[in-house]
This record gives C-alpha cells, structure tokens and sequence, in this order.
C-alpha cells in the first residue's frame, strides 16, 4: 500500500521483520528514492508516518534486533489484581529460567498445514503438494472455500478457480497455472510464488524443531553432553563436552541448549543430548537429495535456542475504554513469539 501510494517499485522498501497483522505496530521503514517530505504527507488509512529520516542502507530481514510489545489480556477468571500477582510470580520464573522458545501456531496457517506444505516441498512431492494447498476440505473453513477445495478433489479447476474467494490469491495463482499447464503439476509448481514456498520449508524446519523442544520440556535450562550450547551475546555455538562445567553459565542466561533447524549446516547433536533429538529427525525420513532441495527454497539449516528470556518485563492492571484488564510489557529477541510469554501467562494452549 506505501509503495503504491508513492509510485515506487514494492522492492524499493524496505522493512526489518514481519508484524502482527490483529495489533497496532509500530516500525521503521526504508523507501528508496523518496523525499521524506513527500513520505511524511502520505495519507493512507490506518497508516501514520510517526518520524522520517535519511540513511544509507536499505533495511532488510535480518536487520531486526527485537520487539517491543504491550498486551492487554481481557475476561480474566479472577480480579486484576489477584491476575497481576499470579503474572508477576510466573514472569519471574519465565526470566530467570527462560520462556520455552516454541515457533507460533501462526507458523503453521489456520489449517495447521504450512509445514506439511513444506515437507512435501522437500520431498519434490508436487501431488502432495497441490493435493494439501488446494484440497482436502475441511467444515472449519467457510462454506466457500470448502466448495473449491471440493471442486478442486473433483478434477474441475475452471469451477475450483471460480469458487475461490478474492482474498485467496495464491491458492487463485497455484490454480490458474494448473490450469495453464494443463494439470501438469511439475510445471505448475514453478509458477508457485518462491518466497511463499520458502515459508512452507520454513515452517517444516520449525515443525521439527517444536517436536525436539517438546521432548527437552520442561528442563530447556539444563545442559547435556552432547549439546550445542549458543552464547546469548553474540550467537556463537559450541559443544558441550562437561555438562557440569558449563551449567552455572546456562543458569546465569550467558548461554542456552539449542535445538534443530533442519539443512545442510545443521550440526547433528552427540553423547545423550543427540540420543533425545537424532531419533526425531531420523523419523522425518530426509535424505541429502531432500536437504539440497530445502536449501533451494532458504532452508539452509542450524541451530535454534530452545529458551529466550524477556527483558524489561512489567506488568499493569489499567481500565480503559473496553474495562479492566492485565497488561504485560515486555521485549524480545528477533524470532521469538510474544504468544510464548503469554502462554505461559495464561497456562493456556
């Protein structure tokens, strides 16, 4: 909407991370080639030009140091402050021994299908693929994608591609290039947006890495022989040969047991931490034909903190417009979910 508001390329900005879509954000952006003075008088709905400024460098993915987030948590079972009380206790907890670094369910799309998508990607299994994005209908979904995705299973993509509603593009986009090829799948795959099948390996890696977390609950700040332990201060990983050793520094949050994200510069874990994880990506039945497919799509693998600590926590009891409610303030790392905290706050799933 900004690039099309200024007359730019969409390449042309620049932005540090993705924000939650149900939320008011706030974020920098970087916009090429425009004066700030015609940025600052842009008037787009439900958009507000807070500050504008020069640099030199174009903001992209992996500029973002981390968030800042204010949550407002309504219909509580109890009264605000009794909730506040109850927060702050667990909050402490969650900052000393660290909040479980699961990947969001909003990695995994509102079908609980995106990963899926992305081992059928691995798997060069373009059936699978189509058969997954475009059909298997489910009632959960409005009645009028459970028709196209009925169509779809029936062979009719002219009545499919009808069926599906506006706001589904690239499910549109995926049928349209069926129907241009044909029904060849393998050609058709090609014209499937890339960044959009890069998510989907994306959100397979994280599939696997919430298995191999799930299993280290609830001990994720207690160190193995065998782990890949990775220094908070600048990334760096290492192995851990004495568990005892290195402990007191995982206590004090100076370094963290790490789980998988499956590719090719993924280090396998040894010794006991490898005899809890090795057998879950085993099961996943990947190949290096598979792995090599993966790293086309940005799945070049590592290793990923099985804890995150918030930082700067605070917790309120305001009344607004809406009522009472909890307000949690808190910030995070870059790739960590606030609905981790909040989880954890809620003790809900």
């Amino acid at each position: 909407r900004i690039a099309r508001e200024l007359g730019v390329a969409r390449r042309d900005v620049g932005y540090a991370g993705l924000k939650d879509a149900r939320a008011v954000t706030r974020q920098w952006m970087s916009i090429e080639h425009v004066d700030p003075a015609r940025f600052a008088a842009v008037n787009i709905p439900r958009i507000r030009i807070l500050a504008t400024a020069r640099h030199t460098n174009k903001l992209k993915p992996g500029h973002l140091a981390g968030n800042r987030f204010i949550i407002r948590l309504r219909n509580l079972d109890r009264p605000p402050a009794e909730a506040a009380a109850l927060a702050e206790r667990i909050m402490d907890v969650l900052v000393r021994r660290g909040v479980p670094n699961y990947f969001g369910q909003q990695r995994f799309g509102n079908r609980n299908d995106t990963h899926l998508l992305g081992r059928a990607i691995c798997s060069e299994d373009v059936d699978e693929f189509f058969d997954i994005f475009l059909g298997r209908p489910s009632p959960e979904e409005s009645a009028r994608v459970e028709a196209a995705r009925t169509l779809y299973e029936a062979g009719d993509y002219e009545k499919a591609l009808g069926a599906w509603p506006a706001n589904c593009a690239d499910q549109r986009r995926a049928l349209r290039a069926l129907i241009k090829a044909n029904g060849n799948r393998a050609r058709a795959f090609k014209s499937v947006d890339k960044h959009l099948r890069g998510f989907f390996v994306s959100a397979f890696q994280s599939s696997l890495f919430n298995q191999c977390l799930a299993v280290r609950m609830p001990r994720i700040d207690t160190l193995l022989n065998g782990d890949m332990a990775c220094k908070h201060i600048n990334g760096a990983c290492f192995t851990v040969i004495d568990a005892a050793v290195e402990q007191p520094r995982c206590d004090a949050f100076e370094i963290s047991p790490t789980g998988p994200l499956l590719g090719h510069r993924m280090y396998r874990l040894t010794g006991p931490a490898g005899d809890i994880e090795n057998p879950i990506l085993e099961a996943a039945g990947l190949t290096d034909n598979h792995l090599t497919t993966m790293q086309r799509f940005g799945g070049r693998g590592g290793r990923r903190t099985l804890r995150f600590q918030p930082r700067n926590a605070a917790l309120a009891t305001p009344v607004d417009a809406r009522g009472p409610c909890l307000e949690l303030q808190f910030e995070l790392d870059a790739g960590c979910y606030a609905t981790g905290v909040v989880r954890e706050i809620t003790k809900s799933n």
